[in-house]
Formats: structure tokens, sequence, C-alpha cells
């Protein structure tokens, strides 16, 4: 089963890279999935994993999705 506190882990880690924050918030996680931040306050609370959002993330920032979901190598794709 996928959990989805990693997968956000994983994407908390990408932002700080691309980012160059040290502390990521969750209103900067639904900004990079292009979510309203009630949104995924509720999706959190849920623990729902908005895949189609996960999906365009990857794709824009060239991460294999297999990595977001499951922690599977390789983390990056080749632009």
């Amino acid at each position: 089963m996928i959990d989805f506190h990693q997968v956000m882990q994983r994407v908390k880690l990408v932002l700080s890279t691309k980012i160059n924050k040290n502390k990521i918030y969750d209103k900067d996680i639904a900004i990079a999935l292009h979510i309203n931040p009630q949104n995924y306050a509720v999706i959190k609370r849920r623990s729902k994993i908005p895949f189609e959002a996960i999906a365009y993330f990857s794709k824009k920032h060239h991460i294999n999705m297999t990595w977001l979901l499951f922690g599977e190598a390789p983390k990056h794709l080749k632009p």
C-alpha cells in the first residue's frame, strides 16, 4: 500500500532542493501540486494521494513517479 506521508516526504525533498528552503510547509506542497491549500488539508486528513497532481509534479520536475510513490530508484528521469 502506498503511504501518503512517505509520498509527501519525497515531495518535500524535491521542493527543498528546487526552492532552496529548509522548512517546507503544507501550503508549499499544495501550491507545488496546484491544489488549493484548504483542499490539501482535507486530502492530508484523509490520507488520499492526489495521483493526477503527483503525475504533473513528477513530469514538471523530471522526477520518476515510481520513486515518488514507492521510493524505488532511480529518482531522476533523463531530461
